[in-house]
């Protein structure tokens, strides 16, 4: 064993402390399918968009934007909330749906 070994605690086999154990030279470590949930692709994005053209919205969603429209933000977050089970996804939803109110405006 020459001083470069003795000096690298990582070239042979320590018994004990921190760099115990066999040198081993680590693998990359791959992604799984549930850390890559939730991802909207360019696909999925196109094909959700197509989706709501054609199918407008629901009858709920359409009292929200009415309720949005006349200013009344407190009475359609607890009917999303409602309609929904969750304030999270309530507050997503009205954000996508604050969303639709401007791009109409917009666009007239």
């Amino acid at each position: 064993m020459d001083l470069e070994e003795r000096l690298n605690p990582r070239s042979i086999d320590v018994r004990y402390g921190p760099n115990k154990g066999h040198p081993t030279t680590a693998l990359p470590k791959t992604s799984r399918p549930s850390q890559r949930k939730g991802i909207q692709s360019t696909k999925n994005k196109f094909v959700r968009s197509i989706i709501r053209e054609v199918a407008g919205f629901s009858p709920y969603e359409r009292r929200v934007l009415e309720l949005l429209r006349n200013s009344k933000d407190k009475k359609a977050r607890k009917l999303t909330k409602k309609r929904l089970g969750t304030l999270l996804r309530s507050k997503r939803k009205l954000e996508e749906l604050g969303a639709v109110i401007q791009e109409s405006r917009r666009t007239h």
